[in-house]
């Protein structure tokens, strides 16, 4: 609590990493979703390791996930991510191609951005993918940006409040804010447009 109201008092927000992994461990997971996630930090970046299924091979996977630029507004959210460190280890016995690849050492898991783009199914709201950096763009996912709830949410709140950054710091996955009142005229008439919407 303390480390909460000593970030709340430089604008910014502190959220638990205990909190994400609850969150991921209570959550039922798809067929296809990541198993036995492990989630730390690594300054300024997050530690994610997840056991995956990489096109019919079962592979434990690790990387440094760090926000390089975040991008809200009532039409676009956009995540710029910067990975590093990138492991990949096959579990089991397996003779796929992929496997082969990734016990050969043959691919370049330094730019793991350069293998994303060869994936045979890209997700919808994979935007850029280049050398160590990845680009999400959440408005194109179908179901995000046909919520018009989310939208006006973003439309008042978004002019006079962005997030900065996204770093880590202890156990806290730390987001600094960016406060503008220049924007409260177009807030407050994106929340009456809210408002007459219940």
């Amino acid at each position: 609590m303390f480390n909460m109201a000593r970030h709340a008092l430089g604008l910014r927000v502190a959220v638990p990493l205990d909190a994400i992994r609850w969150f991921i461990t209570n959550t039922p997971p798809g067929k296809k979703a990541p198993q036995d996630v492990t989630i730390a930090t690594r300054p300024p970046a997050v530690a994610v390791g997840a056991t995956i299924d990489l096109m019919g091979t079962t592979v434990r996977a690790g990387a440094s996930i760090r926000v390089e630029q975040i991008e809200v507004g009532e039409d676009k959210f956009r995540v710029t991510l910067k990975i590093n460190d990138v492991t990949m280890k096959v579990l089991g016995e397996s003779f796929s191609p992929v496997a082969g690849l990734i016990k050969s050492g043959a691919l370049d898991l330094s730019k793991p951005g350069n293998l994303v783009k060869f994936m045979p199914k890209r997700p919808p709201v994979l935007a850029e993918a280049h050398d160590d950096i990845l680009v999400l763009d959440l408005m194109q996912n179908p179901k995000f940006a046909a919520n018009d709830r989310i939208r006006k949410v973003l439309g008042a709140v978004t002019p006079v409040l962005q997030v900065a950054s996204m770093t880590t710091e202890g156990d806290f996955l730390v987001l600094q804010l960016r406060a503008s009142p220049f924007g409260i005229p177009k807030a407050l008439g994106a929340a009456r447009a809210l408002a007459s919407g219940y």
